[in-house]
């Protein structure tokens, strides 16, 4: 097992012998990738393709609104907004974090280290009033007799506090191992690792100079020392982007001679290419997402969208609703019907036309209120909008019969 579980698995003589450098690489869930770049959830955050992943994943989730809704006795729901957890999910997780800012930053270490984990705060009655996220790094997990999943954590004084499932919220990423999810970053370590390893090239290049390096050409046998002293001057005068364009001034008959093959006659930039895209299948988010526009039109983008909507978003979303519903409502909540969902109808919405189209089939077939298509659409209800018609069907009145016209006049 990889990381700080794997490190845990060891003997502790093993363990207390590693150097202090590779313990602190444990603990960070790094290890290096064959191209000897040292991937880990910090370090490869500073990769851009990440990077991108990592933020369209968490701002998509942080989004959504997460509702608590009790199901009523007919089948339907009504948002639970006297229960305490109604306000930590929509609105405060805690003292110092908005319902956004904590649903970003667990899905965040989520989407990085595979897990995310908050103590629970809870009131008399048992309900949770509070949730407070906790580093994965200072978290580990043990096994009760009862096969229960026991915590410890490190606290803010860099103490441990045992916790059990009742003190926990844990949602788990993908493909999960026992009590714990697997990190992406470990799990990809070396498609992440080469491309670190091209944009670290291409950092270098730009730092060593814009031309491909090449080699100085001397007509005599010069010793070491002057040849240091040469390739120093002329790093100080030719490399770096500051001297980009300069023209070289060769003297003593010297001649230059490139060796370096240019980077797009390497295929540099389409590896790049290559790497964004396929890091981007690897946390499952579309191409245009991640700035990949090559292949972009006006209609597949809406289709790439929903695809996204469906086949990486939901998975993820389905993760957080079940673990709310199984670690912050209790046995009592469960059985008098609360449940949460996370609200996605505003990211399937099409554009105005379209919308407009679907209101009025479903209000036509009588399935749908003209005050519930006012609401969907962010309006205030009006007043015998709640009646399920079919405005499309004109009620013909039934003629006056001739003794109410006489009685008439």
């Amino acid at each position: 097992m990889a990381g700080i579980f794997g490190a845990l698995m060891r003997p502790r003589a093993e363990i207390t012998s590693l150097p202090m450098d590779e313990w602190a690489k444990l603990q960070s869930g790094g290890n290096l990738a064959a191209t000897g770049v040292y991937v880990s959830p910090e370090t490869a955050l500073r990769y851009t393709t990440v990077l991108i992943c990592v933020r369209v994943l968490a701002e998509s989730v942080a989004s959504l609104p997460c509702i608590l809704y009790k199901r009523r006795k007919d089948g339907g729901k009504d948002r639970a907004t006297e229960h305490p957890l109604y306000k930590v999910l929509h609105d405060q997780a805690n003292g110092w974090n908005s319902a956004f800012e904590y649903a970003e930053g667990t899905m965040v270490n989520l989407s990085l280290r595979g897990n995310g984990y908050s103590y629970v705060e809870r009131n008399r009655l048992g309900q949770a009033i509070g949730l407070i996220p906790l580093n994965p790094d200072g978290v580990t997990i043990t096994q009760a007799m009862d096969w229960s999943p026991k915590y410890e954590a490190t606290m803010p004084d860099n103490t441990k506090a045992k916790l059990t499932s009742k003190d926990m919220h844990h949602i788990r990423g993908p493909l999960p191992k026992g009590y714990v999810g697997r990190s992406m970053i470990s799990l990809a370590r070396e498609a992440i690792g080469l491309g670190m390893a091209a944009e670290s090239f291409g950092s270098n290049m730009y730092r060593n100079g814009v031309k491909p390096t090449g080699v100085l050409k001397h007509p005599k046998v010069i010793g070491p020392i002057a040849t240091e002293n040469l390739r120093q001057q002329f790093s100080e005068r030719y490399a770096g982007l500051e001297n980009s364009g300069k023209p070289i001034i060769l003297e003593e008959g010297m001649e230059w001679i490139s060796m370096n093959i240019a980077p797009k006659d390497a295929e540099f930039i389409d590896g790049r290419k290559f790497q964004r895209s396929e890091i981007a299948g690897i946390f499952r988010v579309p191409a245009h997402l991640v700035n990949d526009l090559e292949k972009a039109t006006f209609s597949n983008i809406e289709f790439q969208t929903l695809d996204f909507i469906i086949h990486s978003l939901r998975p993820w979303l389905v993760r957080w609703e079940q673990a709310i519903n199984r670690d912050l409502l209790t046995e009592r909540d469960r059985a008098e019907g609360y449940f949460c969902e996370f609200l996605i109808d505003a990211m399937l919405r099409g554009d105005t036309k379209a919308r407009y189209e679907a209101y009025s089939s479903a209000i036509q077939n009588k399935w749908m209120s003209a005050n519930e298509a006012r609401i969907k659409e962010n309006m205030n209800p009006r007043e015998g909008g709640d009646v399920f018609e079919n405005p499309a069907i004109q009620v013909d009145k039934p003629a006056p019969s001739p003794a109410n016209d006489n009685a008439a006049k």
